[in-house]
């Protein structure tokens, strides 16, 4: 059980598209499940024990080996995962995988759990799919002991960083600060919301209402059956976006974002949606270009929340999670050198685990071959005495390497 054995191969948006990224994603069919290809390549590959992290931007396998991986290796083993892997993308595979070893692998792997190495910093997420991830390999027999003090450590270090770190405070994400500023705005979960659109945006910002019970809420969409799909989160009512100009419900906010390269709330149906309702309004327009025609902010009483000014306090709080990495990376390498002594320990442990029945062999013998006939001779109440002290003596002596050990690596 060495540092070294713990590797780790990777491919992330950093080295390839998304797009690409498929091409090295296992495929799953009923007659060979993903566990059953996991199991295929340990045994294929000589692999103690794998673990499989598959995002939406990052693939990676975590493997415990004897030898070490090389490049050659590598090609070998996405070539059995994807017979036709394009060759141009084979013959230039080192440019797009990266390979870490040992102390690189272990501080590679709390990045990824604490989203140091994420495509959203301090998105934690990714924290809870490698959690996944790992209760897959353990459930499925795919990890072993190593993998277990690996997955403790990496979920230690990710929560120490998040308790004691602000890299997943302020939030990044266009829904979640839309919803914030909608909050902020005095919308309630009894306002009535129009939500013009069912594309990811508007899908996101659907589950933050459900989250806070929003009960009021009407879905328009071109595509009725992307509409119910995101009416069906808030169990509200899907129309046809053709039906906007003449809904007459009232409302009380408006969120925008859609494909459309005109504005689709002109004045004319901004006037039929008002009916005679002059009160204060939330307008959201979270499309590009805008949905919402200026005249309709020039000429009505709204607060108005544009893609812009959500971009910018996102890139603000980006900067400052990514100012938060920097003790998130001292940690980090804090934490690795903590593994280190961790899996020395434990090498230790396992390699005195048959010290107690040794020495309580070499108890008995004593007893009952060696000194026997002294033991003969002895009346009952020394004879309790000598097995008191032996007793003692066996407990020091099982505990006294584990404690020189660890005073050693302390």
């Amino acid at each position: 059980m060495r540092l070294r054995n713990l590797q780790i191969i990777t491919i992330t948006h950093q080295n390839l598209s998304i797009e690409e990224l498929k091409h090295f994603v296992i495929q799953q069919t009923d007659e060979m499940p993903l566990h059953a290809t996991l199991e295929s390549l340990k045994q294929q590959f000589d692999i103690d024990e794998i673990l499989y992290l598959n995002t939406c931007n990052r693939i990676s396998f975590v493997i415990v080996r004897d030898k070490v991986i090389d490049q050659n290796w590598v090609q070998q083993f996405f070539s059995q995962i994807n017979p036709t892997l394009p060759q141009e993308i084979l013959s230039r595979l080192h440019k797009y995988v990266d390979t870490f070893i040992g102390l690189k692998a272990i501080k590679h792997l709390y990045k990824v759990a604490s989203s140091v190495d994420s495509l959203v910093v301090g998105e934690r997420e990714i924290f809870r799919q490698f959690r996944v991830a790992y209760q897959y390999s353990v459930t499925h027999g795919l990890s072993g002991d190593y993998l277990r003090l690996v997955e403790k450590a990496t979920v230690n270090t990710a929560k120490y960083i998040y308790t004691h770190t602000k890299i997943g405070e302020r939030p990044v994400s266009v829904a979640s600060l839309t919803f914030k500023k909608m909050l902020e705005s005095q919308v309630s979960p009894d306002s009535k919301v129009l939500l013009i659109g069912a594309g990811e945006t508007n899908t996101n910002v659907a589950r933050f209402m459900k989250k806070q019970g929003f009960s009021q809420v009407t879905v328009f969409n071109r595509s009725l059956n992307n509409a119910n799909h995101v009416a069906d989160l808030l169990k509200a009512q899907a129309l046809h976006l053709s039906d906007l100009s003449e809904y007459k419900e009232g409302f009380d906010c408006i969120v925008v974002c859609t494909a459309s390269t005109k504005p689709i709330v002109d004045i004319e149906v901004y006037k039929t949606l008002l009916q005679k309702d002059q009160s204060h309004k939330v307008v959201v327009d979270l499309s590009v270009p805008r949905n919402v025609d200026p005249l309709v902010i020039d000429q009505y009483d709204t607060t108005y929340i544009d893609i812009e000014s959500i971009r910018s306090l996102a890139e603000e709080n980006m900067q400052f999670r990514k100012l938060e990495m920097q003790q998130a990376l001292v940690i980090i390498d804090e934490k690795a050198e903590e593994f280190d002594t961790a899996l020395q320990m434990r090498r230790i442990e396992k390699a005195l685990k048959t010290i107690p029945s040794e020495i309580k062999s070499i108890k008995e013998t004593a007893i009952k071959e060696v000194f026997s006939r002294d033991m003969d001779k002895l009346d009952e109440s020394s004879k309790a005495i000598v097995m008191k002290m032996l007793n003692y003596m066996e407990k020091k002596c099982i505990a006294a390497p584990m404690k020189v050990a660890k005073q050693t690596l302390g």
